[in-house]
């Protein structure tokens, strides 16, 4: 019986009491849960201290720091800590930014998470689009062969290349529209570097590069960025003067070409590139192009529509009527005919980077967040009033940077807005004419180079996946110092020789 037994069962599988279930083991990353603790410490205690002391300005006016004020720097130094360590994923600690302002009465969750849907965060979406349009159709390929075809073989000149093209594009457009016009070109260039995805030196050179560029290269125009034109406002309302379209290159362009080929040579000195060269890129690249064959009319579509977007952007200089048009609207016009003309699918929707986009609307909470709660102020008048006695060129370079560090965690436009009024009333004590204060203030404004949430092209470079924002971190402290230092060459020796009044007779 049990031999027949055996022959039944004989094939078969074994009962399921008999059957061993590997169970994988979950390990506990402790070291991630105590830094999402030390962060939340930070806010809590920061938030339940006792009332801080007021910032004194000096002409001696108090400035009380609000609860509000407060909880509101607590809660950067949070999510700035999680976003350092990527403990959590960047947009999840972008909305934590909302949550915490609503649950501890910070601000009100209808202000808080408004933000995100700020006309700024569809400026991003609409240049990201623009991206995808350019990858969609293979536009991006063309022109990456078509500038390795030029540049050669060498990674170097690849870096270089990247760099002057990205500022120059800023020339004429927003410095998010210029990233994310290069961006899809990069990825079609790193592609052929023959390593995957998988991060390398030269990919993380390439991508962070073409971010610092992006910011370097739009201080020099008024079409750059919105910062210049609201720069110049504020200036005319406190001293009366204009800023011209062409002041604007004729002191910052040389800071911005020295600062361009910084950033090109210490990249390649921290993140020297694996390979000296691309063997046979040549060949390569003018097999890939003929592959393409001609342009199709989806490629010259986006080409007009990228065209249109831009040219409306430059005449709004130039056209009274223009000027009161956001320009997020402007940008989400490409967006429309794109998927009007069914450019763009549903699909390349669906594809978004929503992570980034939560990035740069957690960005755009917390700074207005510091900024109307007066916890931005707090912090400005704390900081320049130390510098109230100090010789005028440490107190010059003290405001930018002021202004360095504060827009790599608010809106560029903000950091200025705060440092400008006061920065002035001192600068009147220390015969500093107003006009240096406002152009060093543009120099630092224009290049965060330490936080991703600092500029719209640090966020869309991080998409590229070939660094971390601890790594963003690390590389960027060093060419931030660096630029102090040329801004106080440049300031001390060069802008007197070109014109520009430094101290008050």
């Amino acid at each position: 019986m049990a031999e027949k037994e055996i022959k039944r069962t004989e094939g078969l599988p074994p009962p399921p009491e008999e059957i061993a279930v590997a169970v994988p083991k979950v390990e506990i990353d402790w070291k991630r849960i105590l830094t999402i603790l030390i962060g939340l410490a930070i806010f809590l205690v920061i938030f339940y201290s006792p009332s801080w002391p007021d910032a004194v300005d000096p002409q001696g006016k108090h400035f009380p720091l609000s609860k509000e004020g407060k909880a509101a720097i607590g809660l950067f130094l949070m999510v700035g800590t999680w976003w350092l360590f990527e403990v959590v994923p960047i947009g999840i600690g972008a909305i934590s930014i909302g949550v915490f302002q609503a649950l501890f009465a910070i601000r009100s969750a209808n202000d808080a998470f408004r933000d995100f849907f700020d006309p700024a965060v569809f400026f991003i979406f609409g240049s990201l689009v623009i991206g995808l349009a350019f990858t969609k159709t293979g536009l991006t390929k063309r022109l990456a062969y078509k500038m390795l075809s030029i540049v050669g073989e060498r990674t170097n000149m690849m870096l270089l290349g990247t760099c002057l093209i990205t500022a120059s594009l800023t020339l004429v457009m927003a410095h998010t529209a210029a990233a994310a016009t290069v961006f899809p070109l990069l990825m079609a260039i790193y592609a052929l570097y023959g390593e995957g995805e998988k991060p390398t030196n030269f990919g993380k050179a390439l991508f962070i590069g073409m971010a610092w560029s992006a910011g370097t290269g739009s201080i020099i125009s008024m079409l750059g960025s919105a910062r210049a034109p609201a720069a110049a406002g504020m200036f005319k309302e406190f001293t009366g003067k204009e800023i011209g379209f062409f002041d604007l290159p004729r002191y910052m362009i040389l800071v911005s070409i020295i600062m361009l080929f910084v950033i090109w040579a210490y990249l390649m000195v921290v993140l020297k590139p694996e390979k000296k060269t691309i063997p046979g890129i040549k060949e390569k690249v003018k097999a890939l192009s003929k592959e393409l064959g001609p342009m199709t009319w989806q490629e010259k579509f986006v080409i007009g529509a990228v065209v249109l977007i831009v040219g409306l952007m430059g005449l709004q200089a130039f056209v009274p009527a223009l000027k009161g048009i956001d320009r997020s609207a402007i940008m989400l016009l490409g967006t429309l005919l794109f998927f009007f003309f069914k450019v763009l699918t549903i699909k390349e929707l669906e594809d978004m980077p929503w992570n980034i986009i939560l990035l740069f609307g957690g960005a755009m909470s917390i700074g207005f967040c510091l900024w109307k709660t007066g916890g931005a102020q707090w912090l400005a008048i704390e900081w320049l009033a130390m510098f109230k006695e100090a010789h005028w060129l440490v107190f010059v370079c003290s405001v930018a940077f002021f202004v360095l560090a504060m827009t790599n965690f608010i809106m560029n436009v903000a950091a200025i807005a705060l440092s400008l009024p006061i920065s002035l009333v001192i600068a009147s004590y220390l015969g500093v004419a107003p006009e240096v204060i406002v152009y060093s203030s543009l120099v630092a404004a224009g290049q965060p180079m330490f936080l991703l949430i600092g500029q719209a092209p640090n966020v869309i470079a991080y998409g590229s996946g070939q660094f971390s924002s601890g790594e963003f971190f690390k590389y960027g402290i060093p060419p931030s110092f660096i630029l102090m230092f040329i801004l106080a060459a440049v300031i001390y020796f060069l802008w007197p020789i070109v014109g520009m009044p430094v101290l008050v007779k």
